[in-house]
This record gives structure tokens, C-alpha cells and sequence, in this order.
């Protein structure tokens, strides 16, 4: 089966690509589409994440193995249709995280193989890639937001807190170093 993926560049104006590829194929193969879709080199640290129907980010899947800093999965051990589906149709891809490259990736149809086609495939672009990346604006929703009092400390921060005194019977050097 092939799905056919548009691919939208999060930002003001209209620029996609829409591209063909095989559902068995890895989010690495993914990756490697989109990023020459766009003219990057395909060099930079990627993620996809899984989304809901809002694009609210869920599970990350790594380009590059992190070690102890995530326990996030791989693309190249990532089928595209274990994260991508009817049910689940949307995915979040960020390439370069010092640019953030930010896009949304839609299924838009699923179709059988036509005779003779090559998977993965460009089926349609849309739109120039601007020199920079577009701005992004990080807000925080009201209800995650600390409560903070006027010295700008969280005012759960100081609860028990009595000032430091409770340490000085331990033997403790202020110049150690």
C-alpha cells in the first residue's frame, strides 16, 4: 500500500510537498523524503511525533539514537504505518533544533502501487522554503503557569525553607576550592 503524505511547512504562507511512499517503509526512509523534498542536506538532528487530532505532541521518535537523554524510538526501526494511520493520520516532523524546522505531516490517502511507479515518490511542491526558518512564539497556557511572589521564586519553593540554619552543625568548609 502506498501513502500519499502532504507535508506543510508550519508557517504564514502555503508551502507543501505532497509525496508517495510505501506504508512499510521506515520514518528514516520519511525523513530522507521530506528533508530533499525541501533541499536540506538531511544532515541535522530530526524527530517526528506522534500527535493528536489539535497537533498536541505526544511521543517523540528520534533520528539519532540520544542514550540516556530520551527514550524516545528510532526512526530507522519506526514503520511509518505503526504511527500513521486512518485513526491516527497526523505526525509533527522538526528538523534541525537549533533552526526548528517545524512541520505538520498529514495522510491524506491511501492507494494500491500503480505499475511501474518508484516509492518514494514527490507527487506535488508547492511554495519556496524561506531563508530562515519561520519564528516561533513558545507560550504557556495560563493553567500550567507557576505562581510565583515577588521575589520570583515559585511560593511552593520556599515551604519548609527556614533559612539555612539547620546545616550549621555539619563541618563545612566555605572555601574548599
Amino acid at each position: 500500500m502506498v501513502y500519499k503524505i502532504r507535508v506543510i511547512l508550519d508557517a504564514k504562507e502555503d508551502i507543501f510537498r505532497d509525496l508517495a511512499i510505501d506504508k512499510k517503509a521506515t520514518l528514516e526512509d520519511l525523513h530522507n523524503t521530506i528533508s530533499q523534498s525541501f533541499g536540506f542536506a538531511g544532515n541535522e538532528m530530526a524527530s517526528f511525533y506522534t500527535c493528536d487530532e489539535e497537533w498536541n505532541q505526544d511521543l517523540e521518535i528520534a533520528l539519532f539514537d540520544l542514550g540516556d537523554m530520551s527514550d524516545a524510538k528510532l526512526m530507522s526501526s519506526t514503520l511509518v504505518e505503526e504511527v500513521m494511520d486512518e485513526a491516527a493520520p497526523k505526525l509533527i516532523y522538526v528538523y534541525d533544533f537549533f533552526n526548528m524546522w517545524t512541520f505538520f505531516v498529514a495522510l491524506a490517502d491511501v492507494t494500491e502501487i500503480e505499475s511501474g511507479q518508484s516509492l518514494p515518490e514527490l507527487l506535488f511542491s508547492f511554495g519556496e522554503l524561506p531563508e530562515n526558518p519561520p519564528e516561533k512564539i513558545f507560550e504557556a497556557k495560563k493553567e500550567d503557569a507557576m505562581d510565583y511572589d515577588e521575589e520570583g521564586f515559585d511560593d511552593d519553593f520556599n515551604d519548609g525553607y527556614s533559612g539555612g540554619d539547620e546545616y550549621d552543625h555539619l563541618d563545612f568548609d566555605e572555601n574548599w576550592n
